[in-house]
């Protein structure tokens, strides 16, 4: 994807990850959804105009639309408050997409960073899919998991791109060690929360059966 366009997705996503944890609005979120959906549907669609059509070259300008178009369906459900039941399964979608992105830049680019990345995508849009289509109360979880995404696999990327440092022997080296950690955060942010939420049901059982 371009590295332009990777800049913007995160800002969206760290605007998004606030919206989530409760500390934006999620109608001023949903404005600024709308116009950077509106750039990354427009932008990848006159550069396969102008390209060459080679496949390779539509497999990374059609990785801009699932962001965009992602944009544009958080941006109008935000906005308008409407059912969020088909930006889920429109995510789950995308998420499988994401598996084949995480699955070629390991088979056949040997691309550590980039397929990392990627798995770490799908799973956000699957966690997408678990809040909007199954109405799992995972809000805060996927919060939690946007914000740190916005900044290892997007903003950061995007501007070590910019200072001509990206994709450098010792960067990539890093920067596997940090989306790995990523991961491991994300793994024990979720047992930790279900043990919270474990407790917090015993605790209101145990409350209920004092009153009796």
């Amino acid at each position: 994807m371009s590295n332009v366009g990777l800049f913007l997705s995160g800002a969206v996503l760290f605007l998004n990850s606030l919206m989530l944890l409760g500390k934006a609005d999620g109608k001023s979120v949903g404005l600024f959804n709308i116009f950077v959906g509106t750039l990354q549907i427009m932008i990848p669609s006159y550069l396969i105009v102008v390209s060459g059509q080679n496949h390779w070259e539509l497999y990374n300008y059609a990785s801009i639309f699932l962001f965009g178009l992602t944009y544009l369906y958080v941006g109008f459900t935000s906005w308008k408050g409407i059912d969020g039941s088909g930006l889920g399964w429109f995510s789950l979608w995308v998420a499988i997409v994401g598996v084949v992105y995480t699955l070629t830049s390991i088979i056949h680019f040997q691309n550590v960073v980039n397929a990392l990345t990627w798995a770490m995508w799908a799973f956000l849009w699957f966690l997408f899919f678990l809040s909007n289509a199954l109405h799992k109360k995972i809000d805060h979880y996927i919060g939690l998991v946007a914000f740190v995404q916005s900044w290892v696999t997007l903003t950061i990327p995007a501007l070590l791109y910019f200072l001509g440092v990206w994709n450098t022997p010792m960067v990539d080296q890093i920067w596997t060690f940090v989306l790995i950690l990523a991961i491991v955060y994300f793994i024990i942010s979720f047992f930790s929360g279900k043990l919270s939420y474990k407790r917090e049901s015993n605790i209101q059982v145990i409350n209920a059966l004092e009153v009796k």
